[in-house]
């Protein structure tokens, strides 16, 4: 359906220049993707160890910001890891629209490939640590927020991890919250390492969670954050280690659900493209229309350039 009535009709309007690139089989056939989102040092590759119940080729874990790149960790029979530039261009893989994002991001993304139970029914895309400051930002190279959208787009399941020690969001982290904007129903929040904490401080803390995630996250319902520690150390206050394993449990009771809701998500995301094309469609034969066809070109573009920039031109 996509390839023989909407591809043609994005390609005459140009949507792909506008929106997202063309799909290719590749995004219809990938695995569902868990996207990990969160600032330095609160344990994003840690969770995914654990969760994997093994280390990952290309895995570095430090108090430090060790993860410097974006990795995708997907099944694979032999353990490797691709750069992006090779990544970029392989037809298999749902990752050839990251290419537009230029060298500079494909540098900082690469493949890790392993044989995992869990990776044969999805994949996992670990981040950056998110930093605070502008320095650290603008040293990036790329646009951070951007390609976290692009990611949420595809992401199936966007978890944001916060350090129990840590809860103050970053400028930083706060733009690519905000980037996420539309995919609330695929949020789910990780308060990790809980366990430093005792009892009332850790109710402390989870109140001054909320309160910050309200700030940022302007929706009418509550998310849902799971408290724990998600690593194979034993608890350093145990008095609610009950409380920690249940919330574990329905973590991952939530991500094994993943997969059976999979191909509904690719449907809806293709009906809101669909949609998305419509207006855009009828947005540029309006514009076409508007425009002179023999001479005055020029004069009329400018006009219309003029009222897009003010909102008057659908207003007249």
């Amino acid at each position: 359906i996509y390839r023989n009535l909407i591809m043609p009709v994005e390609k005459v309007y140009m949507f792909d220049q506008f929106y997202s690139p063309i799909l290719q089989d590749s995004d219809f056939d990938a695995k569902p993707m868990i996207l990990m989102l969160g600032q330095y040092s609160t344990g994003k590759t840690t969770f995914i160890q654990y969760l994997l119940e093994r280390d990952f080729p290309g895995i570095r874990i430090g108090p430090e910001p060790t993860t410097d790149r974006f990795m995708a960790i997907m099944h694979g029979t032999e353990e490797r890891t691709t750069p992006g530039h090779a990544v970029a261009i392989q037809a298999d893989k749902p990752f050839t629209a990251l290419s537009r994002f230029g060298s500079a991001f494909l540098s900082k993304f690469e493949v890790a490939e392993l044989d995992s139970p869990i990776l044969r029914k999805m994949s996992i895309i670990d981040t950056p640590g998110v930093l605070a400051g502008a320095k650290q930002r603008i040293n990036r190279g790329y646009d951070f927020p951007t390609i976290i959208e692009w990611f949420a787009a595809k992401a199936d399941r966007i978890l944001l991890l916060f350090d129990a020690h840590k809860l103050d969001i970053s400028d930083e982290f706060k733009a690519a919250i905000e980037t996420l904007k539309g995919h609330d129903d695929k949020i789910r929040c990780v308060l990790n390492k809980a366990d430093k904490v005792n009892q009332s401080s850790l109710m402390r803390v989870y109140g001054a969670l909320m309160w910050s995630l309200g700030k940022v996250i302007q929706t009418p319902e509550v998310l849902r954050v799971y408290i724990g520690s998600f690593w194979d150390q034993p608890y350093q206050h145990t008095d609610m280690a009950k409380l920690f394993e249940k919330e574990e449990a329905d973590l991952f009771t939530d991500l094994r659900s993943i997969p059976r809701n999979a191909v509904v998500r690719k449907i809806n995301e293709l009906l809101k493209r669909v949609r998305l094309c419509k207006v855009h469609a009828y947005l540029i034969g309006y514009i076409r229309g508007q425009m002179p066809r023999m001479m005055g070109k020029e004069k009329k573009q400018a006009a219309l350039l003029a009222q897009i920039a003010d909102g008057s031109l659908f207003w007249e």
